[in-house]
Formats: structure tokens, sequence, C-alpha cells
């Protein structure tokens, strides 16, 4: 596992629970504003306990996967969260988790750490 994929499970850990981050917000808030795509492989690796299904797309869909089973469990966890989803999106005007300035301060100190 690399370096960034690790930032991106320790900035996933902080997602609290009822809110969603998206991909892009995520590689934005590591300083790496273009790598949507990178955080969506970093996700591919989970490990056990990672709250996974509070990252969605820019437009607040939950992304298609060859395993649709996994698109129904991230519906019925954020549901049971509290987070709406309707037509495969969720409201990212009500649910979209917004970091704290002290948050991404934290974050930079927890790469050097990696």
């Amino acid at each position: 596992m690399t370096r960034f994929h690790r930032a991106v499970h320790r900035v996933v850990s902080r997602i609290p629970r009822g809110r969603v981050a998206t991909y892009g917000q995520i590689a934005a808030m590591l300083g790496w504003p273009r790598a949507a795509r990178a955080v969506g492989h970093a996700m591919r690796e989970c490990p056990p306990g990672l709250p996974w299904h509070r990252v969605v797309n820019a437009s607040g869909g939950i992304s298609l996967r060859a395993n649709v089973s996994g698109m129904l469990t991230q519906r019925l966890l954020l549901e049971q969260e509290g987070v709406a989803v309707r037509k495969g999106r969720v409201r990212l005007d009500r649910h979209r988790w917004r970091e704290t300035r002290r948050s991404r301060v934290l974050d930079v100190a927890s790469l050097a750490r990696l």
C-alpha cells in the first residue's frame, strides 16, 4: 500500500457519521486536487472498519461497480446513518462533510507521519 493510499484511508476514517465526501474533495484535502481517480483506486484496498460507504462521486452519486451488491450495501449503510439517497444520489448541499481548518492542519501532519 502506498503512502497516498494510507493518507486517503486516514481522511476517510475521519468522515463523521451521516456525512459524505467526494473522491475529488478527498484528493484536494491531500493536496492533489486532480487525483480523484487515485482516491478511487485507494478505496479498492480499504482496511476493515473503514467507512468506505461515505465516499461518493462528484455529483453525490454512488459510483458504479462490477459488484452491484456493493452499490446496494453502500446505499443501505448511508440510509442507516440518516443520509437520504434518491435515484442513486445524495444531496451534497445537505450531507457533504465540511472539513474545518483544524482538520486540514491535522491531515498535513498525518501525511508527515506516513
